[in-house]
């Protein structure tokens, strides 16, 4: 009787073969080929210690134009930002070179003339142009020489606003972290309702904070409304020159001199005891951030021999002394006179501030949940000592030295500058990616040019067309009927079988 079942399948399965395969006949011939490629575009972060360079990408297909945008790539360029070429601004286009032909193995060949190539330069080179603009320019236009060289669809080299820089800094976090458009599992953008996340980034000359509030901006200039996915938005934003990492030790070795009657051998209490180093005044003075303090005698050239003291109260109070928390014409101010709203829901802080944070942690091995762990971790590395340093963090040797200004720095510009409090600092995330893409302003920057964070509502788009989602539900059905019709036929056949 075995084969009375075995000569009834084989008419079903024929069946349920031929049903499938019109139906996959019936699908369109494209997707079952092959899976739909990817655009690509291209952000170089000329920033004032370094450039990086970023390569991103996104589904080509016509329905998906606003894309789910990933980091495909990154590069960091050798050397220091552009900036430092004032002096041979040729040499500037060329230190892109490297960067530049990894990026034209990561994009695919057939892709290079449709990939867009951007350079935004930040506070390094602001700070340039206040100084030389004659350098300034000569470093954009050697980039750009270079940039033009390469096969890809070059769309310009600029200095970005310090405004602009903390805006995109914001849409990049709140677009990777999904609080401007989501994707939906069954291939629809739809906008999720939720609020956005305030940014904070500390770089080498500037630091930036930006978030959405509903209250009044008294300074126009901090005030910007956005209208993205047609959703509006308005944002408090403010750039701080001469408040970024590199600047702010500058600035600090600066005081320290003028405590020390620029002195040719002192001692420096943000440094840890027994360490030492030799510099010129020029290191420090060569900047618009510290030229107000140089000495009366200025020799470029003279060299400063100092040395670590490890202590951390007296640091504390030259770092505090960078800012002013007396003058405010405004309801109410950060610090430096400058206008700042209530604070208002939740922080992403990246950059320097996440690396900071992140040495705190995993090298002294604290936590930081609230100010008073932020200020005890700063106390306990500006107390220890070169050597035990050193044995912490071998591999972090070229850092270690300024830990102790850089989180006194980001202790007091949280607090007493941003006015985050016992209750407020817990809604502030560290952090240096989102998924496998960076924070910062690159993805922003990207977005906003190639048209892809619109101001009218994208509305529902079909990662699918709706005929393709007919037909595979239709498949499927098929297939669960065929299955069905088997097994019956199977228990029917055994029924039969057992009555014989």
């Amino acid at each position: 009787m075995a084969r009375k079942v075995i000569a009834v399948l084989p008419p079903l399965l024929l069946c349920g073969i031929g049903i499938v395969g019109i139906l996959l006949l019936c699908l369109p011939t494209k997707d079952l080929r092959e899976p739909p490629g990817f655009k690509y575009g291209i952000v170089l972060d000329a920033g004032s210690s370094h450039t990086t360079m970023f390569v991103y990408k996104w589904p080509a297909d016509n329905e998906n134009d606003t894309g789910i945008v990933s980091q495909h790539s990154m590069c960091d360029v050798e050397g220091g930002g552009i900036s430092s070429y004032a002096e041979n601004p040729p040499a500037a286009g060329k230190s892109l070179k490297q960067c530049l032909n990894q990026a034209v193995s990561d994009v695919p060949r057939e892709r290079h003339p449709l990939t867009p190539l951007y350079l935004g330069a930040t506070a390094g080179m602001r700070l340039l142009n206040l100084t030389n603009s004659t350098a300034s320019d000569s470093i954009l236009s050697a980039v750009t020489s270079t940039l033009k060289s390469y096969p890809f669809d070059f769309r310009g080299a600029k200095i970005l606003l310090g405004e602009d820089e903390g805006l995109f800094g914001w849409v990049t976090a709140n677009y990777l972290l999904e609080n401007l458009i989501k994707y939906s599992w069954i291939g629809q953008w739809f906008r999720p309702k939720r609020p956005t996340l305030g940014a904070m980034d500390l770089g080498g000359a500037s630091t930036q904070i930006t978030f959405e509030t509903q209250n009044l901006i008294e300074d126009p200039q901090d005030g910007v409304m956005l209208r993205l996915y047609g959703q509006t938005y308005k944002v408090y934003t403010h750039s701080f020159l001469c408040y970024g990492r590199d600047q702010i030790l500058r600035r600090t070795l600066s005081k320290v001199m003028k405590a020390n009657g620029y002195k040719t051998n002192m001692s420096n209490p943000c440094w840890p005891k027994g360490y030492r180093r030799n510099f010129t005044l020029q290191d420090v003075y060569n900047s618009p951030c510290t030229a107000a303090e140089k000495p009366d005698r200025y020799d470029p050239q003279r060299t400063i021999d100092m040395g670590g003291s490890g202590n951390t109260a007296q640091c504390h109070l030259h770092v505090d002394s960078l800012f002013n928390f007396t003058s405010c014409s405004f309801s109410s101010c950060s610090f430096d006179g400058v206008f700042q709203p209530n604070l208002s829901g939740n922080f992403i802080a990246f950059s320097a501030f996440f690396y900071t944070v992140d040495f705190i942690q995993t090298v002294m091995k604290r936590r930081v949940a609230s100010p008073k762990d932020l200020n005890a971790a700063a106390e306990e590395i500006c107390s220890a000592s070169w050597t035990e340093l050193l044995q912490k963090a071998p591999k972090q040797e070229k850092w270690l030295p300024d830990y102790c200004t850089v989180a006194s720095f980001v202790y007091l510009l949280i607090t007493k500058g941003y006015r985050f409090d016992e209750s407020s600092f817990p809604n502030i995330t560290f952090l240096k990616k989102a998924g496998d893409t960076s924070i910062g302003w690159a993805l922003g920057y990207m977005l906003n040019l190639t048209n892809m964070i619109p101001a009218d509502k994208v509305g529902f788009r079909k990662g699918v067309n709706y005929s393709s989602w007919v037909i595979l539900i239709l498949l499927f059905v098929a297939v669960i009927l065929m299955a069905l019709v088997t097994a019956f036929c199977l228990l029917r056949s055994g029924k039969q079988h057992r009555t014989m």
